[in-house]
């Protein structure tokens, strides 16, 4: 019996086959993975700093522990170059393999904005964890607090510099929009994350982008679009992740921005399905890329009782992103792009709520600082 094949090995991938062994103790599983495939939450690559982790400690389980938890073959360093949904196999460098069915957890690639420059190839995006291990080299090889200029202030430009802050760095954060988390964030919640980084060693350049990227000796000279000049020890890009979605396209798979699943998490090639953040899922309002945890593990779920021959739609319920940064501790549901309507704050002694609200006065998104679970599971039940 072909076994089901996974390709991937990152939360996505491992989410879906410990579901699957939860229904099925027995199916033949292939996992194949680019890197050592070991597996560790991907969330804690913005907030290891602080605690003073390196890349290893990340960690939870090799793959070989992986393996033997779930009863599986790992395939480690392996690069799937084709996939034939016809004969139902796919290409890798170690030889051909056989699917009875095949899930895609390929991840997303970080965008690279045209910086001109020599130091250009300086900058560094952390998507996985031999980024991470690569950023903790560099600021080891540095040797003291650090400035470290971050392109991009959305959320995981903010979370890294909250991190790197708490680290006993100093951060430099450039963006085009006038407020950090400009897409996600109300005005009001934007405006108290920047105020909470005041006085501390934070630094904004907002309403500006940068042009250029020159070495200056072991540093970095970023010319910005506003004509100030800024020089780092390290820079950092978090401008957004692209959908890895070259594999599927070749083999003939509708893509948008992501690959395109159905309520069930399958592909338009019979047997093929997707999750994480290459797949762009389908919604009550249309369909949308989510690179969030609750969407991924709803999809882990759904797909894996289908797989066991128990077909369930995946849940994408209303949940709240928290977003990491201790000094301004955030929980946001942003509205769907493109909505229209208001923000409405109010304000206590303690927080800051701010709720979204379409032409019907329906809530339709919402973000609180000071957050708890019963006032996230308030607000989300008003949507």
């Amino acid at each position: 019996m072909a076994p089901i094949v996974i390709i991937g090995a990152g939360m996505a991938a491992y989410s879906v086959a410990r579901e699957l062994r939860k229904l099925d103790k027995t199916v033949p599983l292939l996992v194949i993975a680019g890197d050592a495939a070991g597996a560790y939450s991907k969330p804690m690559l913005s907030n290891a700093i602080a605690m003073g982790k390196g890349a290893h400690q990340l960690v939870s389980h090799s793959a070989e522990q992986m393996a033997a938890q779930l009863g599986a073959t790992v395939l480690t360093h392996t690069h799937a170059s084709a996939i034939d949904p016809a004969a139902r196999s796919v290409t890798t460098s170690q030889g051909s393999f056989q699917y009875s069915e095949l899930v895609l957890a390929l991840g997303a690639a970080p965008i690279r904005l045209p910086i001109e420059g020599d130091g250009a190839a300086e900058v560094l995006s952390v998507n996985h964890l031999d980024d991470y291990a690569e950023l903790r080299r560099r600021l080891d090889k540095i040797g003291r607090a650090a400035h470290v200029a971050i392109i991009g202030a959305g959320l995981i430009g903010c979370e890294f510099a909250d991190d790197l802050l708490a680290g006993g760095h100093e951060v430099t954060l450039v963006d085009p929009n006038a407020v950090p988390l400009a897409a996600l964030a109300a005005p009001s919640l934007s405006k108290g994350l920047a105020k909470a980084w005041q006085g501390k060693r934070v630094n904004l350049k907002l309403g500006t982008t940068v042009l250029s990227a020159s070495k200056s000796g072991e540093q970095v000279q970023l010319v910005l679009a506003s004509g100030e000049l800024l020089t780092a020890d390290l820079v950092l890009s978090a401008v957004g992740l692209r959908p890895s979605i070259t594999l599927a396209q070749a083999a003939g798979l509708e893509t948008r921005r992501g690959i395109v699943i159905d309520a069930h998490g399958r592909t338009s090639a019979a047997g093929i399905f997707a999750l994480g953040d290459c797949a762009e899922y389908t919604t009550a309002s249309g369909s949308a890329v989510m690179p969030y945890v609750a969407p991924l593990l709803a999809a882990a779920r759904a797909i894996a009782s289908t797989l066991a021959g128990s077909p369930m739609p995946i849940e994408l319920n209303n949940d709240a992103v928290i977003v990491k940064t201790p000094s301004y501790k955030l929980a946001l549901a942003p509205p769907p792009v493109g909505m229209a309507g208001t923000w409405i704050d109010e304000h206590d002694s303690e927080r800051t709520i701010s709720r979204f609200v379409d032409a019907t006065g329906t809530v339709r998104g919402f973000g609180l600082s000071a957050h708890t679970l019963a006032l996230r599971q308030k607000l989300l039940a008003e949507m």
